[in-house]
């Protein structure tokens, strides 16, 4: 299995706490679409043996584009790879993007998965994260939405300054009472480079708690099991059969290629990624160049990328796994390490699988690093 990620670099305004690449001008919209449709064309040696089984728009905001042009781009992919019979195909949307004729548009197309970003069903959380929707588009949104697609994930934010115990239960609540098989949600956090960052800075805005954060992400996993959500990685949740296909090939190690400026591609043994500058991007692709940059993985990278994805999933990390692809240098140093883990009720091991328990999900990025093995050589 393999998928194909998409970045569309565009965005109507910048969200306060958002540091990933985009630009909020237009003006290069059309010719970005005609660079991106080239690169899909250029890569297509990448994948001559894969089969896709995953399309995956991600931004930015690619909602920002018409249903022509997103089309546009899943029949290139069409004409140049290998693609699965029913292959699930996702666009992150914002609200304001998901008017009634837009959704009916979205739904007659290829696309039959949407992740709409949400982030909080409050006025006053949405104008803080400088969001481009308001409370009512967003409930509005969705009541439209789940009327025309059955594959639906939103987002949501916890460990907002200032957010209730009980408004953040009420935003869980909302997003429930639409019947969404499927939710993404994350901590809010300051990136180096924000808005966010600035207005802490000049204490316009309060710093985010680490304990506030970890009151409302225990609320969030307690409320949505008790309503039959499958929590499958850190930040997400679906039920039965809702998993998203592309993020979990992800966490899985399968390979994917990123189309795009800023894009990640991985295949097992290298990793590559994209210039992050929309200029640069539209001059290398129009002289038949790959804006990228590539780096061979190490064993000892490999194997912490397992040991980070690994702990964030349903599915852990397969000490066998660890055994036959790394050695046994690093799963007796794997096993050495989880002891303090294991004795403070953090991991535990059940048929040979590491995993996190309920007390230590929470802290599982800071687990995984200390997992890390840094010292091999390649």
């Amino acid at each position: 299995m393999s998928g194909i990620y998409i970045h569309i670099p565009f965005c109507k305004q910048a969200c306060h706490y958002c540091d990933f690449h985009f630009s909020t001008s237009m003006k290069k919209k059309d010719e970005m679409v005609l660079a991106l449709a080239k690169e899909i064309q250029m890569r297509k040696s990448e994948f001559k043996d894969e089969v896709v089984e995953t399309i995956y728009f991600g931004g930015g905001t690619p909602s920002v584009l018409t249903t022509e042009e997103i089309q546009f781009l899943i029949s290139e992919v069409y004409k140049n790879y290998k693609v699965a019979g029913n292959p699930e195909i996702t666009l992150e949307a914002n609200p304001d993007d998901l008017s009634k004729d837009k959704i009916i548009e979205l739904s007659k197309s290829p696309i039959n998965r949407l992740s709409i970003g949400i982030q909080s069903f409050f006025e006053e959380d949405l104008t803080m994260m400088n969001r481009a929707h308001n409370s009512v588009e967003a409930k509005e949104c969705l009541e439209i939405t789940t009327q025309y697609f059955d594959n639906i994930s939103l987002d949501l934010i916890y460990g907002i300054p200032g957010m209730s115990n009980e408004k953040w239960k009420q935003n869980i609540e909302t997003a429930l009472s639409f019947g969404i098989p499927h939710i993404s949600s994350y901590a809010l956090t300051v990136e180096p480079k924000t808005a966010l960052n600035k207005l802490i800075q000049t204490g316009k805005i309060a710093k985010p708690s680490d304990d506030l954060a970890q009151e409302h992400f225990s609320i969030l996993v307690e409320t949505l099991e008790k309503n039959d959500f499958i929590h499958y990685e850190l930040s997400n949740f679906g039920k039965e059969n809702y998993f998203s296909k592309n993020n979990s090939a992800y966490w899985l190690g399968k390979k994917y290629l990123g189309i795009g400026p800023s894009a990640h591609s991985y295949d097992g043994i290298s990793r590559s990624w994209n210039v992050s500058n929309n200029t640069i991007y539209l001059k290398s692709l129009a002289e038949n160049k790959l804006p990228n940059e590539i780096e061979i993985l190490s064993k000892s990278d490999r194997y912490n990328e397992y040991i980070m994805t690994g702990l964030r999933t349903i599915w852990g990390v397969s000490l066998d796994r660890i055994a036959t692809e790394f050695g046994n240098d690093y799963l007796d140093y794997l096993q050495k390490q989880a002891q303090k883990f294991i004795y403070d009720d953090l991991l535990f091991i059940e048929n040979k699988i590491l995993k996190p328990t309920r007390k230590g999900k929470f802290l599982t990025d800071g687990i995984a690093s200390d997992l890390f093995y840094l010292n091999l050589e390649a």
